[in-house]
C-alpha cells in the first residue's frame, strides 16, 4: 500500500474549507463562510498586531503608563522632590511651633530651664588655682589708672538687652517683688478691681485664656524676644492673635484664680526664655 503523498505547504494553506451554521431542528443552513488556513493565519496575525499596537499606544500617549510599577518620569521626579521639600519645610515649621508652644507653657507655669539659668556660670567656671598670673610693674600701673577711670563710667548691665521704652501696665503699690528663689517670677501690684491693664509695648497676643490657678491670663509677644504676662484679670478685652499697641487696654484687673490673695495684677517679663525683674525697666508708681 502506497503511503499518502504530502501536499506542498502552499497547497495545504490554500485548501478551501466551508464553515456552515445550521439550524439544529430543521438543518436549514443559516450562515456559510469559505475559509482556508492562510486566511485564518492572516486574520489571527492582524488581530494580534492590532492588540499590540493599541496597547503600546495607550501606554505611550495616555496617563496609564504612570500606573505601571517602576515607571519613572521627569514630572514624577520633580513632583517627588517638591513633596519632599514641602514635607521638610512642614516638619521644620511644626518643630518651631512646638518649641514656641513649649516656651509659652513654661512661661504660664513659671518654669525656668536649668540649662538656661545656669548657662553663663557653667561656661565661665574656671579653677583659679590652676592659672598662673604674671604681671609686671607697667601692667600694675595701667590697671590702677583704668580702675580710677572706670569708677566714673556708667557700666551697662549684662542682663539689659531691651533697646526700647516699656510703659507701665498699671499704676499702684508693689506688694510682692521679683524673687526667683521662691518662684515668684514677677511683681504683684495692688489695684482696685476692674482697673485697666495696659500693654507695655507693641506686640501680638499669643495667649488669652482663663486658667485655674492664675485666673484670666494674657500673654503678649514683643520685639527682641520679650514676652509680657498679665495674670489674675477679671475680664479680657482682646483675643488671641490680635495685634496690640503700647498703652492699649488689654484687660480689667481682678482677683481671679486659686493663687490670688486679693485684688491685684501679677505682671511678669521674660526675655529669651528667662524671667527678668520688671522693676529694672518699668516704674509702677
Amino acid at each position: 500500500m502506497k503511503e499518502k503523498e504530502k501536499k506542498p505547504l502552499k497547497d495545504r494553506l490554500l485548501n478551501k474549507y466551508r464553515l456552515v451554521v445550521l439550524n439544529e431542528e430543521t438543518y436549514e443552513e443559516r450562515l456559510s463562510y469559505k475559509l482556508n488556513k492562510l486566511n485564518l493565519f492572516l486574520l489571527s496575525a492582524l488581530v494580534a498586531l492590532f492588540i499590540i499596537i493599541t496597547t503600546i499606544g495607550l501606554i505611550a500617549f495616555t496617563s496609564i503608563k504612570e500606573y505601571i510599577p517602576g515607571y519613572d518620569s521627569t514630572i514624577l521626579r520633580t513632583t517627588a522632590v517638591k513633596n519632599i521639600e514641602t514635607l521638610d519645610s512642614l516638619a521644620l515649621v511644626i518643630s518651631k511651633n512646638q518649641e514656641f508652644i513649649n516656651s509659652i507653657g513654661s512661661v504660664i507655669l513659671g518654669e525656668i530651664k536649668e540649662k538656661q539659668s545656669n548657662k553663663e556660670t557653667s561656661v565661665s567656671r574656671v579653677d583659679i588655682s590652676e592659672l598662673d598670673f604674671k604681671t609686671n610693674v607697667e601692667d600694675s600701673i595701667l590697671r590702677k589708672i583704668v580702675e580710677k577711670e572706670d569708677r566714673f563710667n556708667a557700666i551697662e548691665s549684662g542682663a539689659s538687652k531691651i533697646k526700647f521704652v516699656l510703659f507701665s501696665p498699671i499704676s499702684g503699690e508693689i506688694t510682692s517683688g521679683f524673687d526667683p528663689g521662691i518662684k515668684h517670677l514677677g511683681v504683684d501690684i495692688a489695684v482696685p478691681t476692674n482697673s485697666p491693664v495696659k500693654s507695655v509695648s507693641d506686640g501680638i497676643v499669643v495667649f488669652a485664656e482663663r486658667t485655674i490657678e492664675t485666673g484670666y491670663v494674657i500673654i503678649v509677644e514683643h520685639s527682641f524676644n520679650l514676652i509680657s504676662i498679665y495674670k489674675h484679670n477679671s475680664l479680657g478685652l482682646i483675643s488671641q492673635g490680635e495685634l496690640v499697641k503700647a498703652g492699649q487696654v488689654l484687660a480689667l484687673s481682678g482677683n481671679t484664680g486659686e493663687l490670688t490673695t486679693g485684688p491685684h495684677l501679677h505682671f511678669e517679663l521674660w526675655n529669651e526664655g528667662n524671667p527678668i525683674n520688671p522693676e529694672d525697666y518699668i516704674s509702677f508708681e
